[in-house]
């Protein structure tokens, strides 16, 4: 294995929504493969600690506010990304937002803050960073996804369209640019306690019955999408577009048992 093909030294990468959760890890695994980070929140003051740890690994970090649902605050974004590095790039757009409901009590407004960040903020970003990608002909584009991209739950109808929206924009944005030399792929997690959802994994009976339906018979840990972004925003994946990673711990092969579960 040429572990070249995994390095990162040297290269800039945008993660959105880094002051909590998910997106931090992202962020820390680009930046143990060598890259620098420009990490963004709506509130720059809360990526200073995080800032402050990605400087200790020997990176550069810089801090920017970002508000995916404002179209001003994103081009800010990626004019000074693109400032004070030269050149981004990685983009991970990671920013995203849920809100649990059954269908018939979400309301218009429910419906337009998830679809607006999840979706149109995504799509946004992606535009805003490209140009300078494109200009230079190099880039990775990972867009965040879910196991709703490709699976319907009940309670989630707003999320899973915006997830399943942010799969097919990856496709078609992976034929717009891939004759750039931009890749733009779709990194869907399965399972994960984040805080979006941690209330329902204080539920012991819905966490059995999650774990009965994964292959791997564990929720995911946000460890285990390290490899996943640090393969989608590499050279390793020179020749992968349009593709959207399941890391789901195999849910997705099909969450209802065919045969009786063994008594002990």
């Amino acid at each position: 294995m040429n572990d070249a093909l995994f390095d990162l030294t040297g290269q800039v990468a945008v993660v959105t929504g880094t002051s909590r959760g998910l997106g931090q890890y992202l962020a820390r695994a680009l930046a143990k493969a060598g890259a620098d980070l420009v990490l963004t929140s709506r509130k720059r003051e809360t990526l200073s600690a995080f800032a402050a740890e990605i400087e200790a690994m020997g990176r550069r970090a810089l801090s920017l506010e970002l508000d995916v649902r404002d179209r001003q605050s994103i081009e800010r974004m990626a004019a000074e990304a693109q400032a004070a590095f030269g050149q981004i790039h990685i983009l991970v757009n990671n920013a995203g937002c849920n809100i649990r409901k059954p269908a018939l009590d979400v309301t218009w407004d429910d419906w337009n803050q998830i679809l607006e960040t999840n979706l149109r903020g995504t799509f946004f970003v992606a535009q805003a960073v490209a140009r300078g990608m494109i200009a230079k002909g190099y880039g990775r584009i990972v867009n965040i996804g879910s196991v709703t991209s490709v699976f319907g739950y009940a309670g989630l109808a707003p999320y899973g369209a915006s997830r399943g929206g942010v799969r097919q924009l990856t496709m078609s944005l992976a034929d717009d640019w891939g004759r750039f030399g931009v890749t733009v792929n779709c990194l869907a997690p399965g399972w994960f306690r984040t805080e979006q959802n941690k209330i329902l994994y204080e539920d012991k009976e819905w966490v059995e019955t999650l774990v009965d339906r994964i292959p791997m018979k564990r929720p995911g840990q946000p460890h285990d999408l390290d490899g996943a972004v640090v393969f989608l925003a590499s050279e390793a994946s020179r020749y992968v577009t349009g593709q959207t990673l399941l890391v789901d711990g195999g849910i997705t092969v099909g969450s209802m048992r065919a045969t009786p579960a063994k008594k002990s």
